[in-house]
């Protein structure tokens, strides 16, 4: 394996880590639940038990999406990211790329996964808004890069994905952690949140759109978490 590649495995594993690990100290456990007790399901069920409202139809968007890219000869050529996007006046296609999983079955399946999962505890902790504008908004600046240089051809989601774990870290950082943990879960939280949009620099310095992702939803996130009203940003309180 090459150096750039285990550059871009590393940078993966810590976001996926820490991102996980953040998430799950700020999903609404009713009891507030100790580490332990934080496992992905429960705090998936948790989430989805607050009723989101954008991620599922963002999920059933996405999922017809994707058999329509098999059903329908040519709807993933119409709506992928392709090199002329912006020059060409085809500046939809920064939105509609992703939902446009153009790596296949394997891509279908993480992404619909991680916006199950991911998805429905960023909307618990950011509320609706905020984080469409964060999906949104980092997918759209991970594609502007991508059509530039990075990755000229294809789509997903994941990099918007990126972005809503990004937001999140941020906002467990500039909140000072979730109250429903003790303190040294809460700093260890912190500690992690802090990696995400680390690694999000590092994946950018390297030319990975996913970092793109992160960095667009940690700055995002900045505005946002500051200009909050009290109450309206939710870290771990069932």
């Amino acid at each position: 394996m090459n150096t750039h590649l285990t550059e871009l495995y590393a940078s993966a594993a810590i976001v996926i880590g820490a991102g996980l690990s953040v998430l799950s100290a700020v999903a609404p456990l009713p009891d507030g639940g100790g580490a332990r007790d934080r496992n992905l399901l429960r705090v998936t069920a948790a989430a989805w038990a607050r009723r989101p409202r954008v991620t599922p139809v963002l999920l059933v968007a996405v999922a017809l999406s994707a058999l329509l890219q098999y059903a329908v000869p040519g709807y993933a050529d119409a709506i992928q990211r392709t090199p002329g996007t912006l020059s060409d006046g085809q500046w939809w296609r920064l939105i509609t790329a992703l939902f446009d999983q153009s790596s296949g079955a394997m891509q279908i399946t993480v992404n619909l996964a991680a916006l199950l999962g991911a998805g429905a505890v960023a909307e618990w902790a950011l509320g609706p808004a905020r984080w469409l504008l964060v999906f949104l908004g980092s997918g759209v600046a991970a594609n502007v890069v991508s059509v530039e240089s990075w990755s000229r051809h294809g789509g997903g989601c994941s990099v918007a994905i990126c972005g809503l774990v990004a937001a999140v870290a941020v906002t467990v950082l500039l909140r000072g952690g979730s109250p429903a943990l003790p303190a040294a879960a809460r700093r260890r939280s912190m500690v992690l949140a802090a990696l995400v949009p680390a690694a999000g620099v590092f994946l950018c310095v390297i030319h990975n759109n996913h970092g793109m992702g992160l960095v667009a939803g940690a700055v995002l996130a900045v505005p946002l978490v500051l200009s909050a009203r009290p109450g309206s940003l939710r870290l771990g309180l069932g």
